[in-house]
């Protein structure tokens, strides 16, 4: 514990404050939080549908848009949200500040749009609790080297929470949205998915990283490098006790704390994904280099590669990127073609990257052969494979999303309570 009160940051995405009746819900939930003792520090995300507004302008004006503009009117969602919270707050008698990433500071590098941080001073936030006062800080922004607002890109909200959350040495930093926790599978899908009480940062981190949604992949690998507990809840439903033995949400954890290892704890699945085929590449050492590093130059993330030679002399180079960096990866891949001297490239946009995850995969063999099998009952054909220690994904043909959550689900046992 940090002192004799639990200090706790109190982090709303944008459904939690998409208008004045649910911020003024948010108020209570903080203020039935501080009556019951805790130090809290809020974090708040742009009211629903504000940010795509906002970028909608920027993109109306100009598609070639300055990123530090851009910033500068995007940041401005979560300064509307964290003012009308404190004045909320203090309507209900609890003394409240707002403050913006450059008030913290909260220190980010010049990288506009989607900028990292460098580090956070809670002194200021610090004191303003010890004077019993609740700050409410706009997440998903800082200020760079040059004095400029800088984002960090979509869901960095959650990032910001995480990072105050180590910075103020908090307790648990519970992340409220619009689902009470964090579930085996999407339940839209799977109506006998669970929801898990506990989930180690690993677990988490892999399924943020393959598709789903509930945290920002890059506030998991925050958490888990500063060991920072973090709760999903629901802002919804009542709020949770304020003592660690009865939480209603889903803890992500260190391994560590949790006893009986699942050996896969849940199936995520991304439709966001982009399939490339470089066909017919003559194969020559430096191929790999010549076709990938103008697309990491380009900051156009590729996964699950593929190479297969064949008896002819030539290779093919088969990969996925996001769909959104899909005509990028076209337009470079066309621009290398004669160093390359590839024959054709195929792309293809309808897939699903499909996911198994769980820590007990470390000392359990056969997962992999399960998902393979489940899926050729089925006929759903695997057109790539990616695995690392506690994951392995797939790439199937999108029509067969749900019908290989479904059966994957059930092949490990996840349906039953």
């Amino acid at each position: 514990m940090s002192g004799s009160a639990p200090r706790i940051v109190m982090k709303f995405g944008g459904t939690s404050v998409g208008d004045l009746d649910r911020i003024r819900a948010v108020a209570e939930r903080v203020k039935k939080q501080k009556d019951a003792g805790c130090d809290v520090l809020v974090v708040v995300s742009a009211m629903a549908g504000t940010t795509n507004q906002l970028v909608g302008f920027c993109q109306s004006l100009s598609p070639l848009y300055d990123a530090r503009e851009y910033d500068a009117v995007v940041a401005t969602g979560e300064q509307v949200t964290s003012g009308l919270l404190a004045i909320a707050l203090q309507k209900l008698g609890v003394p409240s500040r707002s403050f913006a990433g450059w008030q913290v500071p909260i220190l980010t590098d010049s990288q506009h749009g989607k900028a990292s941080l460098d580090s956070i001073d809670g002194a200021r936030l610090l004191g303003c609790m010890a004077e019993g006062m609740v700050p409410v800080v706009a997440g998903f922004q800082g200020v760079g080297p040059d004095g400029r607002v800088t984002t960090l890109g979509r869901g960095g909200s959650d990032t910001s929470a995480v990072a105050l959350a180590a910075a103020i040495k908090a307790d648990r930093c519970d992340i409220y949205t619009d689902v009470d926790g964090i579930y085996t599978t999407d339940p839209r899908i799977v109506p006998k998915a669970r929801k898990l009480d506990k989930i180690t940062y690993e677990e988490m981190l892999e399924l943020a990283s393959v598709g789903a949604k509930v945290l920002q992949t890059r506030s998991v690998g925050l958490a888990m490098r500063e060991r920072v507990r973090v709760q999903v809840l629901s802002s919804f439903e009542d709020g949770p006790a304020v003592t660690e033995g009865h939480l209603p949400g889903s803890m992500v954890v260190d391994e560590d704390e949790i006893v009986e290892k699942k050996l896969v704890t849940g199936i995520a699945y991304s439709r966001d994904e982009a399939k490339l085929s470089v066909r017919r590449i003559p194969d020559r050492p430096g191929i790999a280099a010549a076709i990938f590093g103008p697309l990491s130059e380009a900051n156009v993330n590729v996964d699950m590669i593929v190479q297969s030679t064949g008896a002819d002399g030539t290779t093919n180079m088969t990969f996925t990127t996001s769909k959104t960096d899909l005509p990028r990866a076209i337009s470079i891949l066309e621009s290398v073609r004669g160093a390359v001297q590839y024959e054709e490239l195929q792309t293809d946009p309808d897939i699903v990257k499909v996911s198994v995850v769980g820590s007990g995969m470390r000392s359990h063999a056969g997962v992999a052969s399960t998902m393979f099998r489940t899926l050729s009952e089925r006929s759903i054909n695997i057109q790539a494979i990616s695995t690392s220690e506690i994951k392995v994904s797939v790439l199937v043909a999108a029509e067969y999303a749900e019908l290989a959550v479904r059966a994957l689900h059930t092949a490990y046992g996840l349906d039953d309570v």
